[in-house]
């Protein structure tokens, strides 16, 4: 027999709705202009606006790994996205910065739980040798979201406004949502469209109903969760990406408004660049970590370089836009920053899987803390710094020095082999 091909219809699945995820997400930095003068807001204030996402975001990602473990995956993704599309709306209906900043903070606590979540099907879906595989097919999503997003939102806001814009974007997660629901299942046995072949293929306890797989997967070993070396670097690395992620996906638009004075159109076209960029980066990063693993049987090469690698070309690709005010040489500084940053965005989950396949959930919330805290972080101070100073050149500086202190955590302490025999 055959194995089938059910699990790649999953990832798909998820591919989808990591695009609808990050074009939410991302899209309220196009309206900032509008939704500025609108409400008369400062600076600061919109940086505040911005980060309200962060705060949603670090109180429910963790939790959220815990619900994704003991529930599954299945109806945590399920009322996220219904949440997350209610929030959306909110936004578009927002009457001032009260409800702005409230209806940012319930999409960060709905969208919370989704990676989590997202680690928990790969865990469970897909066999060791294809995990990376896998989840870069489903993460290539985010920046293929935000290229096509950014020109995409752009002439939807020229066209019909930007809280019209938030209403369209409400329905494109609850046209979703049933499809997930008919589909997907915690547990490739419980699955009518897997055969016996594909089970076997993809692995571990499978087996739904039984004493393994109705509890949290094993009781979270926070020891474990919270003092392994290889876990605590990348939990650091982690945040510094989010950083990275979270600047560009709140500030770049006004970044190249103010910079270089370009109309919405503009910006949308000239924002997708670097996105598009690391669309290819990002999966081939993931097939090539795969490819070690069969090839070098090291965890450290397949995994701990990439990670280190990527910190280092993000460090040194964003110190020329400090001092550079070439639109040209922005751009690709920016391409070659993003492509790296998010080429190794599918081996952090990997490395989850590796070492505590039992505990993905939860580890993955964990390290989706530290980007809910960047996504709260980088939006804020970048806005303060920008009343302070009046520019943007200390916002990239501090990137570049949080992408080497990444670089040196990782090569010191990331030793996913050793960690994972303990």
């Amino acid at each position: 027999m055959k194995p089938t091909h059910f699990r790649w219809h999953i990832i798909l699945l998820l591919f989808l709705i990591n695009i609808v995820n990050y074009i939410d997400r991302s899209s309220i930095s196009f309206a900032v202009p509008l939704i500025k003068e609108e409400f008369a807001l400062s600076t600061s204030q919109i940086g505040l606006v911005l980060g309200a996402f962060g705060i949603g975001y670090v109180l429910t990602t963790l939790l959220g790994g815990l619900v994704a473990d003991k529930i599954g995956a299945r109806i945590t993704y399920a009322v996220a996205v219904l949440v997350w599309s209610f929030a959306i709306g909110w936004t578009g209906a927002a009457v001032g910065f009260v409800t702005l900043y409230c209806a940012r903070i319930v999409l960060g606590l709905a969208e919370g739980p989704t990676f989590p979540a997202h680690a928990r099907v790969v865990e469970r879906w897909l066999p060791p040798n294809e995990r990376a595989t896998a989840i870069a097919a489903a993460l290539v999503a985010i920046p293929i979201a935000l290229a096509v997003g950014a020109p995409a939102v752009s002439y939807l806001i020229d066209a019909v406004g930007w809280r019209v814009m938030f209403f369209i974007l409400a329905g494109l997660g609850v046209l979703w949502l049933p499809i997930w629901l008919y589909f997907c299942r915690d547990f490739p046995s419980q699955s009518r469209f897997t055969n016996e072949a594909e089970r076997s293929l993809i692995g571990g306890d499978n087996r739904a109903g039984s004493a393994a797989s109705n509890q949290v997967a094993e009781k979270s070993n926070w020891r474990v969760l919270l003092t392994t070396p290889t876990l605590l670097a990348g939990y650091w690395a982690y945040f510094v990406f989010g950083y990275l992620l979270f600047f560009l996906m709140t500030w770049l638009p006004e970044f190249l408004r103010t910079t270089y004075d370009l109309d919405i159109t503009q910006i949308g076209w000239l924002a997708a660049i670097p996105w598009a960029a690391s669309a290819l980066t990002l999966y081939a990063v993931g097939r090539w970590s795969d490819r070690l693993i069969d090839k070098s049987g090291s965890l450290r090469i397949a995994r701990s370089y990439f990670i280190a690698g990527s910190q280092l070309i993000v460090a040194v690709a964003i110190i020329p836009l400090a001092f550079v005010h070439d639109l040209t040489v922005v751009i690709v500084c920016l391409s070659v920053a993003v492509s790296a940053a998010l080429g190794a965005n599918p081996v952090f989950y990997a490395v989850i899987a590796d070492i505590v396949p039992r505990q993905a959930g939860t580890c993955m919330g964990i390290t989706n803390t530290g980007l809910a805290i960047a996504g709260f972080v980088a939006p804020v101070v970048t806005g303060f710094v920008l009343q302070e100073t009046g520019g943007f050149s200390a916002a990239f500086w501090l990137i570049s020095l949080l992408a080497a202190s990444s670089v040196i955590a990782v090569l010191i302490w990331h030793r996913p082999d050793k960690d994972a025999a303990r």
